[in-house]
């Protein structure tokens, strides 16, 4: 069994906050160029090397951003990865910049896969990422991806502007033969649209339909969901609102009935637990969308700090949960959005307002 308190599985470097891109929900509030804070080739190189005293298995390094693909000195951070054996899988922007020589350069140093974002049908993609060309780009780097047999995941936030569209996303991953499906909910973080978040009923049949859309041999994993692994934990037949039975209708209408039976994978993971996060400045928080300062790897150690840090060793305990995530029966499954608890409450450990157990205490 893997020891969340020895190591993380997964360590996403934000590597700068360059982006060429200007999403209107971006976490990183992205720039143009990058700040002068951002970490230099060298302070990269000795952070990556530094994850190797985690020791074998080595977590996986997510390069992401920004548009990773702009860091200065990204051949120099890959080639370090790739000699030390640190496994490592990329986010890059959809761009210009993603073009057969960066895909080329990914597999020199043997990057295992990367993530593409995609939000929507070709209208909704392009409002939420700022420009009219962005969802052609996307679908070119799929196509790209697949001519350098480059593993694909895609990521999707959920907005109330595109719920109705999961299922047409579906439908473009299945056609293209992707099978790895990210979906993030919204956190009140960077440049997020507060307004385009959901209910907690709502929140509730998406990750229900998540859990149902798993039997079209889908592996689907959330991002400050956590209740999804509640959900499939369960096994509960599901009736929902109209919401959820209009979900199911549609994907039925575009795919027809699912071969097989939902199917879930779980990482007991969550913020700070299993995951680990490094900005652009070296600063580490327990995850990307839980801006608390942990300390700082121009400084000191990631090892030390994921092992040590007194705020993430209480965040693994479930036993410090407060409110309904902490007399939870799910608070280890699950232990609901710690990033989302901050947000809405400024306590990393209360409980997770889009949870709809804690819907129906209130109501």
């Amino acid at each position: 069994m893997y020891n969340y308190n020895n190591k993380p599985i997964l360590v996403f470097y934000e590597t700068t906050k360059a982006c060429d891109l200007a999403c209107k929900h971006c976490r990183a509030s992205a720039i143009e160029a990058r700040l002068p804070d951002e970490m230099t080739v060298d302070q990269s190189v000795n952070f990556v090397k530094s994850i190797r005293n985690f020791g074998k298995p080595y977590p996986i390094l997510i390069l992401t951003g920004g548009d990773m693909l702009k860091k200065e000195g990204l051949e120099e951070i890959l080639r370090t990865a790739y000699e030390y054996k640190i496994p490592v899988s990329a986010s890059p922007a959809a761009t210009a910049r993603l073009n057969d020589e960066s895909f080329e350069l990914l597999k020199k140093y043997n990057v295992l896969s990367i993530s593409l974002s995609l939000d929507g049908l070709r209208e909704t993609h392009n409002w939420l990422r700022g420009y009219d060309w962005v969802f052609d780009k996307t679908m070119e780097a799929i196509n790209t991806a697949r001519n350098h047999k480059m593993p694909v995941q895609i990521n999707t936030v959920v907005l109330k502007k595109n719920i109705m569209e999961l299922p047409d996303i579906l439908k473009l991953l299945i056609t293209n033969n992707i099978r790895v499906w990210e979906v993030f909910f919204l956190i009140k973080t960077g440049r997020s649209i507060d307004f385009e978040d959901l209910t907690p009923l709502e929140y509730e049949d998406v990750n229900h339909w998540l859990y149902y859309i798993t039997s079209y041999n889908m592996t689907v994993r959330t991002v400050e969901s956590p209740i999804f692994r509640r959900i499939a934990d369960e096994k509960e037949t599901y009736h929902g609102t109209s919401l959820y039975r209009e979900l199911i209708r549609k994907t039925h209408e575009l795919l027809g009935l699912p071969d097989g039976k939902p199917h879930v994978h779980m990482e007991k993971t969550r913020d700070g637990k299993g995951i680990i996060f490094v900005s652009h400045n070296g600063d580490v928080y327990p995850s990307g969308f839980l801006p608390v300062v942990l300390g700082n790897v121009k400084r000191e150690s990631i090892v030390h700090i994921y092992q040590n840090n007194d705020i993430l060793r209480r965040l693994r305990n479930p036993e410090n949960l407060e409110g309904l995530c902490g007399s939870c029966g799910y608070s280890d499954v699950c232990g609901g959005s710690r990033a989302r608890a901050y947000a809405t409450f400024n306590d990393i450990f209360a409980e997770d307002p889009a949870c709809i157990n804690t819907y129906n205490f209130i109501k």
